[in-house]
């Protein structure tokens, strides 16, 4: 036993033997480390992809997923690697997901996160305002939501000569929408064309602006409420609704008039209230 010890002793005091050891040890260690992460890379993990194309806003059921073996290193981005996270959500408003296709993150939303529900949010005092609009209208498809636009005038006035100006600036857009009421951008394949453009203003300027819209049916006036978008010179408050020319306002409220209903009995309290709900007349 003494001579094993003294013979590992004497071979452990020789300096090339040490240096041989230690490089063989450091190769085995690189070597099992890098063994490690080639395994990391190319072991198959079980991950959730969509069984068929699945259109922008469609609510994500189970028979809709599918698992396959893929390698992480082939995993980029924010992949969701459980179906737990995806069933009972919706694929965004902007996305379509194609067959065989991973879930990412970005395009998985909840009900609540859906465009549509922008509409339900819309501050205190303010009215949804849905503006017909067609191809030449909407500046060939160019105006999109988020964006903000000025709401121009026309008419005929008293002697038949056309008058037109800005009525009302700075309405940020919340949606477009076709003729079916489809978003007109999502992300689909198919060509939707600009039918409407909806935006929130204060029910004063939402009264206002429907008279504007109703003028149309006049034959001797010729109204027309036209949307233009907002330039880069632009220098207004961004998010401040105001009125832009007080003659086009009065001009309108000329031409129609407001008819408070009759008052109507409260039969919750059994008291009498005045309705301030509004009737346009054209002339």
């Amino acid at each position: 036993m003494k001579n094993i010890l003294f013979n590992l002793k004497k071979f452990l005091a020789n300096k090339n033997t040490v240096t041989v050891l230690g490089v063989v040890i450091a190769i085995l260690v690189l070597y099992a480390g890098y063994s490690y992460r080639v395994q990391q890379a190319i072991q198959p993990k079980p991950m959730p992809y969509a069984l068929k194309t699945i259109q922008p806003r469609t609510k994500i059921t189970e028979d809709m997923i599918g698992y396959t073996d893929v390698p992480p290193a082939m995993i980029k981005g924010s992949v969701i690697t459980s179906s737990n996270l995806i069933v009972g959500k919706y694929s965004n408003y902007n996305t379509l997901i194609p067959e065989g296709s991973l879930f990412y993150t970005d395009t998985i939303i909840s009900a609540a996160d859906l465009p549509d529900s922008s509409l339900v949010n819309i501050e205190d005092g303010y009215v949804p305002y849905s503006l017909p609009v067609d191809v030449k209208s909407s500046y060939g498809n160019s105006i999109f939501p988020g964006n903000y636009i000025d709401i121009y005038f026309k008419a005929l006035d008293a002697n038949g000569k056309i008058m037109i100006g800005k009525l009302v600036e700075n309405v940020k857009v919340l949606d477009v929408k076709d003729s079916s009421g489809k978003h007109v951008f999502e992300n689909t394949d198919e060509d939707r064309i600009s039918s409407s453009i909806i935006f929130a203003v204060p029910e004063e300027m939402h009264l206002l602006l429907r008279k504007a819209y109703y003028l149309q049916n006049s034959a001797t006036i010729q109204a027309e409420v036209i949307p233009v978008p907002n330039t880069k010179s632009y220098s207004g408050v961004v998010g401040a609704i105001t009125y832009s020319n007080q003659f086009l306002k009065d001009f309108i409220e000329v031409q129609t008039a407001t008819v408070p209903e009759d008052q109507l009995p409260d039969v919750t309290d059994n008291t009498t209230t005045t309705s301030t709900d509004t009737t346009i007349t054209v002339q």
